[in-house]
């Protein structure tokens, strides 16, 4: 049995865990310090209004995937809000089980109670294999992306 909830303070060290396990490009091998130095960005986004952290959560308890959900205001679509899906990841030992297309499918009626219009995300293009996943599920390429890196 899974469960998708919000995420609470004490899912921070898992969180971190599933995301930095599944680190691409810049950011492999650079995010593997205490999931204490995340902490203020997770009190921050804990608190914003307009997006929330949900964890998946197996029969005892542990954290087995993770989304962050943005509730995005704009005009296009007669002004219909948007969601963006950030930082989709499953435990490595549960890709394949189904847990991904559970959160999406919760992430996907979070949008629809919302009013959204759509959902977008993104996916790092050496994740092939998300590509695939996002693609069964209905998800068109339909845009390019770019990135400036800051840091």
């Amino acid at each position: 049995m899974i469960r998708i909830e919000k995420a609470t303070h004490g899912h921070l060290a898992d969180i971190v865990a599933i995301i930095n396990a599944g680190a691409t490009s810049v950011r492999k091998g650079k995010e593997f310090g205490s999931f204490e130095e995340y902490r203020p960005a997770f009190e921050a986004m804990l608190a914003a209004p307009e997006m929330d952290i949900y964890v998946a959560l197996d029969a005892a308890g542990e954290v087995i995937g993770t989304y962050q959900i943005h509730f995005l205001k704009g005009l296009a679509f007669r002004g219909r809000p948007r969601v963006e899906l950030e930082s989709v990841h499953v435990h490595v030992d549960q890709r394949g089980s189904g847990v991904g297309k559970l959160m999406m499918a919760h992430a996907e009626q979070l949008a629809v109670e919302a009013g959204a219009c759509l959902v977008q995300l993104t996916s790092n293009k050496e994740r092939e294999g998300s590509h695939h996943f996002y693609k069964r599920l209905g998800y068109d390429q339909s845009h390019l992306g770019y990135k400036k890196m800051l840091v």
